[in-house]
């Protein structure tokens, strides 16, 4: 289900965003696993899916786009980020004087506000060459449907870089608003853990119906291979995965209910994702935004098999010296801005990308078991008793373009009658900040 004019939903679903990231090795993913790559989501759209015309048109809309401003060198303008900034180009199938010939139907290709995110690219190190290629080339998208309500298509890269979701005209309206004070804040915070955009586009079928997509970036495109992942809002009212204990597996989005771990930072790290949580709920705040999650994902080290998942020059997170606490941790050096890299030849490391810590298994109040792997005999306990197990996370905030309108409003007012208004989604937005922060609070930790 694609949303399109006139079409109506509740919001949600996950969506992922990307941190800046060496750029990958020549012949190789970089979501590779030591050379393995990491277990793929989706279907392949080969010629006969019913989408097939569909990515071709945003391919051929891509490229188009791509090609034509990022050959425009110039400092950004006031105007550049007036929502009247779009353009439509029309696509015939036998070509124009600017688009080539090709195999699908007549369609016309909408710009939304393009040298705005032909800087973002290039303020997220973007390279022009490598998205053309990922997301252009002769590989073909992968498809899959959202785990949230929003009933979202989300279509990845082959090398899992690149994610492109459909998105309603409510959503872009919200983007585009908040355009000026999003590129603001990336600008001024590096280690900024939204969602990072590189395109809002629109593609309409001679004769069909809009549909129109926003390009992000990947969270989980690493190195690790992700072994559990959460999407947390830090409510409680209906947020439990709906499947069954035995249809869990790696690719299941488990939630707040779910959630049987806390995370265990080093100081420097737990003080920065501290810091820019604020400042980040301080900015959605601020444009009215609301519904909002942090996408967490686990690489276990010791909790798999370790030899099979980890990179060759991988180090076992240990405990920092207090000595160094704010200048060195075992095996990476500091970088200005809170950037870190491995030792070697190992992954590029920052806020919400690659960061080590410890996670400690804690007891739920539910019925239901809420782990879903195995004991390990490489864990190790807390002074509590409780399991420690040495990960890797990536995290980042994700679904920003739901504002409180009056939908939100009307379902605050409707569910706060059945239950606790303080355990549902929809609360205003300086209320959500505040248990969102609260929340994040309680699952992180520093590590003393």
């Amino acid at each position: 289900m694609f949303y399109r004019d006139g079409s109506d939903d509740n919001g949600g679903g996950g969506e992922g965003n990307v941190q800046q990231q060496s750029q990958p090795q020549p012949g190789r993913s970089p979501c590779s696993v030591d050379g393995e790559v990491n277990k793929k989501q989706g279907q392949t759209i080969s010629k006969g899916h019913k989408n097939y015309d569909l990515m071709l048109n945003l391919q051929l809309g891509i490229r188009h786009s791509v090609g034509k401003h990022d050959a425009i060198i110039r400092e950004l303008r006031h105007g550049d980020f007036d929502p009247k900034e779009k353009f439509w180009t029309r696509f015939p199938p036998e070509g124009s004087k600017s688009t080539p010939p090709h195999q699908s139907v007549d369609f016309r290709w909408k710009d939304y506000c393009p040298m705005v995110f032909r800087h973002l690219r290039e303020l997220f190190a973007i390279d022009p060459v490598n998205y053309m290629l990922a997301i252009c080339g002769s590989d073909a998208l992968r498809e899959f449907s959202s785990p949230g309500k929003s009933g979202s298509f989300f279509y990845l890269t082959q090398d899992d870089r690149f994610m492109i979701k459909t998105v309603k005209k409510s959503e872009v309206k919200v983007l585009i608003k908040m355009l000026p004070s999003y590129y603001h804040h990336v600008c001024q915070y590096k280690n900024s853990l939204v969602t990072k955009f590189f395109g809002v586009h629109c593609v309409k079928p001679v004769g069909g119906q809009k549909t129109r997509f926003v390009v992000m970036g990947n969270l989980f495109c690493s190195e690790y291979r992700i072994h559990k992942r959460f999407d947390l809002k830090g409510s409680s009212h209906g947020r439990t995965t709906d499947k069954l204990e035995g249809e869990i597996d790696e690719t299941t989005t488990l939630k707040d209910l779910d959630l049987n771990f806390v995370f265990r930072l080093e100081r420097s790290w737990f003080n920065e994702l501290i810091r820019q949580i604020y400042r980040d709920c301080e900015f959605l705040e601020a444009e009215r935004i609301m519904d909002y999650s942090l996408l967490i994902g686990l690489h276990f080290r010791d909790d798999y098999s370790s030899e099979e998942m980890m990179s060759p020059n991988d180090k076992p997170f240990e405990k920092r010296n207090s000595h160094h606490e704010e200048t060195s941790m075992r095996g990476y050096h500091l970088l200005p801005n809170m950037d870190w890299v491995m030792e070697g030849q190992g992954p590029f490391i920052r806020l919400g990308a690659n960061v080590p810590a410890r996670a400690e298994r804690v007891t739920k109040n539910t019925e239901m078991d809420q782990c879903t792997g195995g004991e390990s005999n490489n864990s190790t306990p807390s002074h509590n008793g409780n399991e420690i197990f040495d990960v890797v996370l990536h995290f980042g905030i994700i679904d920003i373009l739901q504002d409180y309108d009056i939908s939100k409003k009307l379902e605050h007012a409707y569910k706060s009658l059945q239950v606790d208004p303080t355990s549902i989604s929809a609360v205003d937005p300086k209320l959500y900040s505040k248990r969102f922060q609260d929340f994040i609070h309680r699952i992180f930790i520093e590590d003393k």
